[in-house]
């Protein structure tokens, strides 16, 4: 029987720690899902339509060494506010949510688009200002030349596109758990998230 973790939240708040961490706890499948936008727009900025490219991605193009970059990240940001992009990958996210032997989601529209009927919802946040230094320091780990200013700017932009565009805005969904990791450690946060799921998989538990 399938059983469906989605997690929406905006860049930098730890959803993808969180999300990776509770499938391995729960031995379920994982699909960092904003992976699918950022391989669109990887092909997008090479030059293909980005309708076309979002109906024929392959594990492949999730494989990329490139996506992580903050160039991949702007260019997901900017094809994902493309109504028949979003269309186009809908199927793919549903599909994968129900797997049989579980999925965790995480992305931007899981809760309240793709996953509405998820058994469990997260909105995993934190302030622009934890959040930019945390991908500043990320960055910086990888060897990349930015400044902290740069990443607040970038962090408060992506937030303004994905909580502004028209189709699919980053919201909250009413019945999920928002955890707000400004102020955990990883582990508090993972703690927290397996601590939701487990009370609704395990009730009494």
């Amino acid at each position: 029987m399938s059983f469906t973790v989605a997690i929406d939240g905006p860049a930098a708040a730890g959803k993808g720690t969180i999300s990776r961490a509770v499938a391995a706890h729960f031995g379920m499948q994982h699909l960092d899902t904003g992976l699918l936008y950022r391989a669109v727009g990887a092909r997008v900025d090479a030059g293909e339509d980005a309708v076309t490219a979002a109906r024929t991605l392959t594990p492949n193009d999730l494989a990329r060494s490139d996506l992580r970059t903050p160039a991949a990240a702007a260019a997901a940001s900017r094809i994902a506010t493309r109504p028949e992009v979003r269309e186009a990958l809908v199927e793919f996210q549903r599909s994968f949510a129900r797997l049989p032997q579980g999925a965790v989601l995480d992305g931007r529209d899981i809760c309240t688009v793709i996953c509405p009927d998820a058994e469990v919802k997260l909105y995993v946040t934190a302030s622009p200002e934890i959040r930019a230094e945390r991908r500043y320091a990320e960055l910086v780990e990888k060897g990349l030349d930015v400044t902290r200013q740069s990443v607040l700017e970038d962090v408060l932009a992506r937030d303004a596109r994905d909580m502004g565009r028209a189709d699919a805005p980053l919201v909250a969904a009413p019945d999920a758990t928002v955890l707000d990791t400004s102020s955990m450690s990883i582990a508090q946060a993972v703690a927290a998230a397996i601590d939701a799921v487990t009370r609704v998989k395990t009730p009494g538990a």
